[in-house]
């Protein structure tokens, strides 16, 4: 794609969750039309856009059919199946491209390309077979985390190993499948980096925020992190490197442990707007949202400078309910996604508490 896509082009996106939901409604903003492609008929992305495709990401036929319907594709979420990728890059451009996605699919080669790349992680090994546990363990230590390479999310497919004993039985429980074994991390505070990468390569990052999780899954996000800048530049330093070393056209969220010497270890990376970046919708003036599908469409990206100071609380489960009072709250903006069943870990909505800027980066 030589030139931007212009407005009226039908972006496609891989996957109907909030996320897709979110880019679709920045898409519509800058003129687009979107295509969700996603097997669950009432996923919250497909009530706000043009065209919807229900298919399993498997129905390979499904997926060309999509493909040529669509200007360019792009995705929502990781665990899309590589035919059905392969299918779709045959047909139409995909960004970030799928090799961008491959390395973040796959926690084994996703340790592995940021290794090769001088970014730290904590210590792991990669567990095949029953033969690689006493290795894993010699390299890790103990206590240490036991993951799924693949399709692990909010901390599922994780389970905490304090004996030795306990690895092969709980390797069992996740299926015997590829795995990782990681060493624990004894650190400050997380925090995330979102950075966006155009097709010339030119790079805008959002400032560093402080996450904190509640069972595995994402509590709160606030804007700014309070680490030194000192930390707070090296932080964008390696989110850039590692944009810039994938080549990735489009968002990248990369999760990261601040040790108490100040020293930073990334834990995850993901392709893609991220939970960590929704404050951005109301506290600056170009969203994660619309960035991703700046950069996707090849426009300029913008300018991810903040106007307010934010505090993001996802509502999970049950506490959607509470969205009555939430509506009335000073300086409180609800974002509902639109799902219909509450179930407990679920993702229903957040909400985004702004305050004035104040001196901090």
């Amino acid at each position: 794609m030589d030139t931007p896509l212009p407005p009226g082009a039908t972006i496609g996106i891989l996957g109907g969750g909030q996320l897709g939901r979110m880019s679709a409604l920045a898409a519509a903003q800058l003129g687009y039309k979107c295509h969700i492609f996603s097997p669950d008929a009432d996923a919250p992305a497909k009530e706000i856009s043009a065209v919807q495709t229900t298919a399993p990401y498997e129905d390979i036929d499904a997926a060309r059919q999509f493909a040529e319907n669509v200007d360019i594709v792009t995705f929502e979420f990781e665990n899309v199946p590589d035919a059905t990728l392969a299918a779709i890059s045959e047909i139409s451009r995909v960004r970030p491209s799928v090799a961008a996605l491959q390395v973040s699919q796959d926690r084994q080669i996703e340790k592995s390309f940021l290794n090769d790349h001088g970014v730290g992680t904590a210590s792991w090994a990669p567990i095949i077979d029953v033969a690689d546990i006493a290795t894993a363990i010699a390299t890790t230590g103990l206590p240490a985390i036991l993951k799924t390479s693949r399709f692990g999310y909010d901390g599922k497919g994780q389970l905490r190993i304090d004996q030795e004993s306990e690895l092969v039985t709980s390797w069992g429980k996740i299926g015997n499948t590829p795995a990782i074994l990681e060493g624990l991390v004894d650190f400050e505070r997380e925090i995330s980096v979102i950075v966006a990468r155009s097709a010339d390569g030119t790079t805008e990052t959002y400032v560093p925020v402080d996450n904190v999780h509640r069972n595995h899954i994402l509590n709160t996000t606030t804007a700014p992190s309070t680490v030194t800048d000192s930390v707070a530049n090296e932080a964008r330093r390696m989110a850039v490197q590692i944009v810039t070393a994938l080549e990735l056209v489009g968002l990248l969220a990369v999760e990261m442990f601040v040790l108490f010497n100040g020293d930073l270890l990334v834990n995850e990376i993901a392709p893609r707007p991220h939970n960590s970046g929704h404050w951005t919708i109301d506290a600056c003036a170009v969203s994660q949202f619309e960035q991703f599908i700046r950069a996707v469409c090849g426009l300029p990206l913008g300018d991810p400078s903040r106007h307010s100071n934010a505090v993001m609380t996802n509502l999970i489960g049950d506490e959607a309910d509470t969205w009555t009072k939430l509506t009335a709250e000073t300086g409180a903006c609800l974002h509902l996604y639109g799902k219909m069943e509450i179930r407990p870990g679920r993702k229903m909505g957040h909400v985004t508490r702004l305050s004035p800027i104040s001196c901090l980066a």
